[in-house]
């Protein structure tokens, strides 16, 4: 019974993937200013994301000295990124999509296999615990994830593609659950290792790919248009952070 809560309360977060598809109301929602203030707003929400919440819990756990994982995080995401171009250099038919998709498809992967694994852990204690955590969670990952779908769309998956990946990636979290169920105390130890890794890919994805590209489009659109997007995702975070 306990397992069979573990994966309906991650099976319901999972879902939570599907905020994007708000974003079909409008056939106008991706273009123009919009677009802009959209990608000002999920860098905002990656950066706080990954400092505010995945490095504070690492850290916490696994010392100062796990931030040479965040470090290892960065420098694997330039190195994919740059085989990610090689290969879409080779391949005409790909090299519309960025790397930073694919980026934020395997941060999110990890990080949502983590949130999986501590359900599993509370709901061992009691199903209404596992419930309480995974509202907690839920508040994190709706910005997240519609942030997520944003930099999918962006990096130039076509918008239905987006939201199916980015549904694959939140199903990490009942692989994350069922394995939590039965190995939890033997890869407690891993989880801050993936969390610091996770933040450095995340703090990669904004400061190499999204804020240049608001850098470059800043004589198209007002100062503000970008930054008060971007700060109300590091103010959102840090709310529900806090």
């Amino acid at each position: 019974m306990t397992l069979f809560w573990i994966i309906l309360i991650n099976l319901a977060i999972s879902l939570l993937s599907f905020v994007g598809v708000s974003t079909f109301a409008s056939k106008n929602l991706l273009k123009g200013k919009l677009t802009c203030i959209f990608i000002s707003f999920s860098a905002g929400v990656l950066l706080s994301a990954a400092f505010l919440n995945m490095l504070s819990e690492a850290i916490h756990v696994g010392g100062e000295g796990i931030l040479i994982y965040t470090l290892l995080g960065i420098v694997f995401s330039f190195f994919m990124e740059r085989s990610v171009l090689w290969y879409h250099h080779h391949h005409d038919n790909t090299h519309n999509i960025k790397p930073s998709g694919s980026l934020v498809l395997f941060g999110d992967a990890i990080h949502n296999f983590i949130d999986g694994v501590a359900i599993a852990a509370t709901v061992t204690i009691s199903p209404m615990a596992g419930i309480s955590a995974a509202i907690g969670i839920a508040a994190h990952e709706i910005p997240q994830e519609f942030a997520d779908f944003m930099i999918l769309v962006h990096s130039g998956y076509e918008k239905k593609r987006a939201l199916f990946l980015n549904f694959l990636s939140a199903l990490t979290a009942v692989a994350g659950g069922i394995v939590g169920y039965f190995f939890v105390n033997r890869i407690e130890g891993a989880l801050p290792i993936a969390l610091a890794m996770t933040a450095g890919i995340f703090i990669y994805i904004a400061a190499a790919d999204l804020i240049p590209e608001l850098h470059e489009d800043h004589h198209k659109q007002s100062s503000l248009t970008q930054i008060i997007p971007f700060v109300v995702g590091i103010i959102l975070i840090f709310a529900l952070s806090s």
